[in-house]
């Protein structure tokens, strides 16, 4: 077969383009799904990709985790981003002739929910000693609920370096794994965050991360950090680790405030008050704009 699936032209685009036009969609789709995957195509050539037959699904994944930090600076919708990837996925699926699986938006690219605002109660932290799971895996889930850490923060963390920072800085810096390369500081509140450090300084063993060390991200995402993901959701009301994120931003937001968050019944009186957590809570979370914060402590009414 010649280059990007005999579609007629050496270049992507024009060849997904050529895919697209045989297939019975109408003009407007065709049109609109190929003006998308234009900037998937440019993407792809920076990453030095420059043919069809060479995208995988982790190009794509890493295109849409691209897109998600945008999404949080503010730079783009959610919704358009969603179909940024979503365009790749039909034009993957038209060339590859129904091959192509797709790749999710939202859980595999971390995009955010269109206009998500949580509305129900954050799940309870926890007990995760009551289940079969690693000292390491144990780690990733407390990390994320004393810390509100992503999966890929928590995996990456140099948890031996963050305990001795803690110790006698009193605040632990995220570098790794951090979404658009932002590092953070988050200061140590509470004794139950020094003992998950140090109990993820342990299970960390001789490895320069959480993560184990004969392990890549890509591997560890799809085994050991996918077990404990479906652990968790079998074991608790949390749909998986991202929900004790939320989990941890309503208890902050309840210590700095005085009242339970929005999502958990609580009734803003003071909106002053109500915003600069808001704020502060952004900041230990990662994120660039305040108004994600909402998706883990409710709205603001």
């Amino acid at each position: 077969m010649s280059r990007n699936f005999g579609f007629g032209s050496r270049d992507m685009k024009k060849a997904a383009e050529n895919a697209m036009r045989e297939t019975a969609a109408s003009f407007s789709s065709v049109a609109s799904n190929t003006q998308r995957f234009e900037k998937f195509n440019q993407y792809a050539k920076d990453e030095g990709v420059g043919r069809l037959e060479r995208v995988d699904a982790e190009l794509v994944k890493s295109y849409g985790e691209q897109l998600a930090e945008r999404v949080e600076r503010g730079e783009m919708s959610a919704a358009y981003a969603q179909n940024l990837v979503s365009s790749v996925n039909v034009v993957m699926r038209t060339v590859t002739r129904g091959a192509w699986r797709s790749v999710s938006p939202t859980r595999d690219c971390n995009i955010a929910q269109r206009e998500h605002v949580r509305n129900t109660p954050t799940p309870s932290k926890l007990d995760i000693a009551k289940l079969a799971v690693s000292d390491r895996q144990a780690a990733i889930v407390n990390l994320a609920q004393n810390f509100g850490l992503r999966s890929k923060e928590a995996s990456l963390l140099n948890a031996k370096n963050a305990y001795a920072q803690a110790l006698k800085n009193g605040v632990v810096t995220i570098k790794e794994g951090t979404k658009g390369g932002r590092t953070r500081e988050i200061t140590i509140t509470s004794q139950k965050q020094i003992e998950t450090l140090k109990s993820a300084a342990q299970a960390q063993e001789n490895s320069r991360a959480v993560m184990p060390s004969n392990e890549n991200w890509k591997s560890w995402r799809e085994n050991g950090l996918r077990e404990v993901r479906e652990i968790v959701a079998e074991s608790s009301s949390a749909r998986g680790l991202h929900d004790f994120r939320a989990s941890y931003a309503a208890e902050r937001y309840e210590a700095l405030v005085g009242h339970p968050a929005p999502c958990n019944h609580g009734v803003i009186v003071d909106r002053q008050a109500d915003y600069a957590a808001r704020l502060q809570i952004a900041g230990e979370l990662g994120h660039g704009r305040i108004d994600v914060v909402s998706s883990y402590i409710g709205g603001r009414g």
